[in-house]
């Protein structure tokens, strides 16, 4: 695994209120990658910060939002294949991480996986094709 960490995603309960917090309070500049209403993402030289409901992230992960399986964000690191996805959740889950969500097909045309450390802070292992300077 590379020493990096491509997407920081908070798990929000009102979307609209935290993009006027960080994009029209902060000024943080919005990416041309965000979905209206759907999922704002924040450019912060390097790594970026996604702003997604609370529900549809817990529902991503496949955990129960109810404040012990799901902690209302996760990490997440792109690669570049496929077949990094899938060698990377093997890696984990063989020094003691825990596989949550195999690695499938996502909504937005890649594929994606996460696991939990042994602390339980997610992971999301992710190839998204139509972010590819986050995998390099």
């Amino acid at each position: 695994m590379k020493p990096r960490i491509s997407l920081i995603t908070l798990g929000v309960s009102d979307l609209a209120r935290s993009r006027r917090f960080y994009v029209d309070g902060l000024g943080l500049p919005v990416r041309p990658e965000s979905v209206d209403g759907e999922v704002v993402f924040v450019d912060l030289k390097g790594t970026w910060l996604a702003l997604w409901r609370r529900g549809d992230l817990a529902n991503d992960t496949g955990l129960p939002d109810d404040g012990a399986g799901f902690m209302r964000f996760s990490l997440a690191h792109n690669v570049a294949s496929r077949a990094e996805v899938d060698a990377l959740l093997d890696q984990a889950a063989r020094v003691g991480g825990r596989v949550v969500k195999p690695a499938q097909d996502t909504f937005y045309g890649g594929y994606a996986g996460y696991f939990a450390d042994p602390d339980g802070f997610l992971w999301e292992i992710a190839w998204n094709p139509g972010m590819p300077e986050l995998a390099s």
